[in-house]
């Protein structure tokens, strides 16, 4: 089994597509809801959510990266600049823990038909070499601890165990709940 992990770049957007929205639901998240508002979705996308990700994607830098398993586009993970992140910039639940500028993971899917099969692993890790590589000096998590997910109309957020596989350690606590299960800091130094 060979994985490889890219950039999702404009010429990626249909792998992107594949694993988050394989149906392309005009309403569907499109992994936006913490880093766009309505008005930069109208601006970017003319309303469409689908055409707004397609032009961040198109970005210097763009907004997370896809995992292939042997060819197939099996995962996505939403990894940035924390300040790059209007919702998590603006939030008084998930506060900065010092003054380092992590990039941070907010979302984790794995494609339909290709859970419990190990693509997180290697999904994480490829986020945090494409951090690395644009000159993260960390890279910061939010998971459920213990493990759960955030909602079913929310894309997963990962567990602790998940995030301490790929060398994540806890570093804080958040003022934030999901799934009535407290959120905590993990952070993976560079």
């Amino acid at each position: 089994m060979a994985w490889t992990t890219h950039a999702v770049t404009e010429d990626r957007f249909d792998d992107l597509a594949d694993v988050i929205n394989p149906n392309r639901r005009a309403t569907h998240c499109w992994c936006l809801s913490h880093r766009l508002r309505a008005a930069d979705i109208e601006e970017l996308g003319h309303g469409s959510r689908e055409q707004a990700m397609r032009a961040l994607c198109s970005r210097e830098l763009p907004p997370g990266v896809v995992v292939y398993q042997d060819g197939v586009p099996v995962g996505w993970c939403h990894v940035s600049p924390r300040s790059e992140i209007p919702r998590l910039v603006a939030s008084k639940l998930i506060t900065p823990i010092d003054e380092v500028p992590v990039w941070s993971i907010i979302c984790v899917v794995v494609r339909g038909g290709h859970r419990k099969q190990g693509v997180t692993t290697p999904l994480i890790e490829g986020a945090v070499a494409h951090a690395k590589k644009h000159g993260a000096p960390a890279v910061e998590a939010y998971p459920v601890d213990p493990a759960g997910r955030m909602d079913t109309t929310m894309a997963f957020v990962g567990t602790r165990s998940m995030f301490e596989k790929v060398g994540f350690e806890v570093v804080g606590t958040t003022d934030a709940v999901a799934s009535k299960m407290p959120r905590i800091v993990m952070r993976r130094t560079l």
